[in-house]
Parts: structure tokens; sequence; C-alpha cells
């Protein structure tokens, strides 16, 4: 996914996540002698995810991104609006260094890495409460995004956070379209992960909101299957397929039947819902 796998749990010093309402919003280009690097994370997508620290004392995550995996000057300009995008649920993006080559887009540092892999390592220790708890946080961001126009395109539990305090956050947000790599099926220039995607992305390459909770469906599907893999086993064109005919991921048996309601209203072909519809 476009986060990375940690390669060993980051650790909390005990200090909280800072406050990211406000910051960064006068200028998305980011000074890089400003950021100092602490330890390597791990590898993502893009390049090399790294620890760091902006300004001395607050804690990021710089992601470097390799020469061709990006189309940088479009997500140069993306990189404008999305910085504009502030709550509480979603990643903050601080923004980007430009300078040099490789680029580096600094974000939001949280302790507890990705909710997959999060989910993955703690299976048999998370209540349905906490289960349901995280796709409300996924929820709430997501209709913070959809309130502001701005259409995620790759909505998984790969792509969401989880800070010190067990809180997760959406990231990633307009990243999909300027990705180069071969997890998503490339038809006229568009890429996408098929499992997590909609009849109309597979079919027409439409994004929208709605296929923002077609997505949102299958992450809170990985969510309570504790990190399992959408239709398993299943290759891409078997996916489209079954799809198609109108097949459905079955219910997690750690989803109750009316979470399991909230999971399939979301793969409604005609009246799928919208985020504020499930908030």
């Amino acid at each position: 996914g476009l986060i990375t796998r940690l390669r060993h749990p980051v650790g909390s010093d005990g200090c909280t996540s800072p406050e990211t309402t406000g910051l960064g919003y006068e200028e998305w280009g980011l000074n890089p002698s400003e950021l100092l690097f602490l330890k390597e994370l791990g590898r993502g997508q893009f390049g090399v995810v790294y620890l760091g620290k902006w300004k001395e004392t607050i804690k990021v995550a710089i992601k470097t991104i390799n020469e061709g995996a990006m189309s940088e000057d479009d997500f140069m300009e993306e990189a404008k609006l999305m910085m504009k995008l502030s709550h509480p649920k979603l990643v903050q993006l601080y923004g980007v260094c430009t300078h040099h080559k490789p680029l580096y887009v600094v974000t939001e540092f949280m302790e507890n890495g990705c909710l997959l892999n999060y989910l993955r390592q703690r299976r048999g220790k998370l209540s349905r409460d906490i289960l349901l708890s995280m796709c409300q946080d996924v929820c709430e961001g997501m209709e913070y995004l959809e309130r502001n126009s701005f259409i995620h395109r790759d909505l998984a539990a790969r792509n969401c956070l989880v800070n010190v305090e067990h809180v997760v956050k959406v990231s990633d947000f307009g990243m999909a379209r300027y990705v180069v790599d071969d997890e998503y099926i490339s038809s006229s220039g568009a890429k996408f992960p098929v499992k997590w995607s909609s009849p109309e992305v597979f079919h027409f390459k439409k994004y929208s909101s709605k296929s923002d909770v077609w997505s949102f469906g299958v992450l809170m599907w990985e969510v309570f299957t504790e990190g399992k893999m959408p239709f398993e086993t299943k290759s891409n064109s078997e996916v489209v397929r079954e799809i198609s005919q109108g097949h459905r991921l079955y219910r997690p048996h750690l989803a109750s039947h009316p979470v399991y309601k909230v999971m399939y209203s979301c793969w409604h072909e005609v009246c799928s819902p919208f985020f504020f519809s499930e908030v």
C-alpha cells in the first residue's frame, strides 16, 4: 500500500502527537534545513520513510519520493490543496520539500504505524467496540474529505495510521493518482487497487465520494477480520467478475448483523450512502 510496512514497532516516549490544526498553512514548501532525520522506519511505495523532527521539536514522518515514482508537478499542485485540509481524524500534511531531489513529503508522525499491521499484530486482543470505534474514526475523517469535495481514491487499512492514543487517522488522501506501482491496475493511465474498488472505478475509471464509500465498506471488513486480505486468494480478474455478478464480501464473525448491514450498504451500486449519513 501507500504506507510502508514498518520493520520494527515504533516505541512511544510518552509524548503525544502535536496539534496539527493550523500548522503548515502559510507555506506548503518546507526548508530542508529545518528537518532532522532520526531513523529509517521502512520503505514504502514512493521511497524510504524516516522518523524525523521538524523545527527541532515536532515529530514528523519524512517520506522520500524516488524519481519516477510520482508525477511530481501534478502532485505539488495537489499538495497545496491537501495542506488546507485539517481534521483530528486526518494525518496532517505539513509540507513538501522541493528544493532538491528526492522530493520530501512531511506529515504528522503516527506512533503505532499503519492500521493493517496494527490489526494483524493484535489479533484476538481488540474488542468489538474498539474495532467499531476504529471504523468511526475513519468515517469521521472521510466525512470531512467528502464535505470538502476531496476524493481519497485509495482508502484501505494500509492507508490509515494509528497514533500513540490508538486513534485512527486517514492518510495519503489524494496521492493515489500520482503513484506508479504494479499493485495498481493500469488502464488508460488510471491506477487502482481492484479489491477495494467499486464497479464504476474498475469499469469506467470513475472516482467519486461514492467510490470512497465502497472502499470504506471494504476497510470495515478488514477491521472486523483483524487484517485479512479481501477476497483472499482470488485474482483481480476473478474479483471483477464476482463483483459484477453481484457477489459481496461475507460477514466477518466479529461483525454483528447491524454492523454488517452498514458494511453491506456501502456496496450498493445504485444507492450507496454518503459518509455524512453514516457518521
